[in-house]
């Protein structure tokens, strides 16, 4: 199966077509809002508003696996996106990214390796796959890994539509 064939919904609950981000470089990342790292929204914004005229976008995956902390609900989930941390990038329904019922799109992430070789299960929230346009996952970081960071601003850069 494709990465764009994967059905997931909004957070309001329409369809999101991902082949519409297949000629987009496109930052998944599984969000919560009640996390030590949920901060990083600032960072995803920041690079949301710096490259989406280049042809990127974040994804914002909400995940309630670590902890129980995207406990709210979607209308929760969003307004506390937007009022708190300005978010403007698409985000999804909430999903579950590891287990028996881990989401397909997640089901094709899982297997792309870290910087240091290591694939498998998302370690905790804010976990970060670039995938180029086309479909093809070029970079995995891991939670802790700011969205700013040099590594993370260069493969978003290297992965741009030309």
């Amino acid at each position: 199966m494709a990465l764009y064939d994967a059905d997931i919904a909004r957070l309001d609950g329409t369809p999101l077509d991902l082949h519409e981000l297949q000629d987009k470089a496109v930052l998944v990342v599984n969000v919560a809002s009640k996390c030590g790292l949920t901060p990083q929204y600032e960072g995803l914004e920041r690079l949301q508003g710096r490259y989406a005229e280049q042809g990127f976008t974040v994804l914002g995956v909400p995940c309630n696996q670590f902890m129980g902390q995207e406990p709210g609900s979607a209308e929760e989930i969003q307004t506390f996106c937007s009022t708190t941390y300005g978010v403007s990038f698409p985000m999804t329904e909430k999903v579950e990214v590891n287990g028996d019922e881990r989401h397909p799109l997640y089901e094709q992430l899982t297997a792309t390796p870290d910087a240091a070789g290591e694939a498998g299960d998302i370690q905790w929230n804010f976990e970060k796959f670039l995938v180029a346009p086309g479909g093809e996952v070029v970079a995995r970081f891991r939670p802790t890994v700011e969205p700013e960071a040099d590594e993370v601003v260069a493969a978003i850069e290297a992965a741009l539509p030309a």
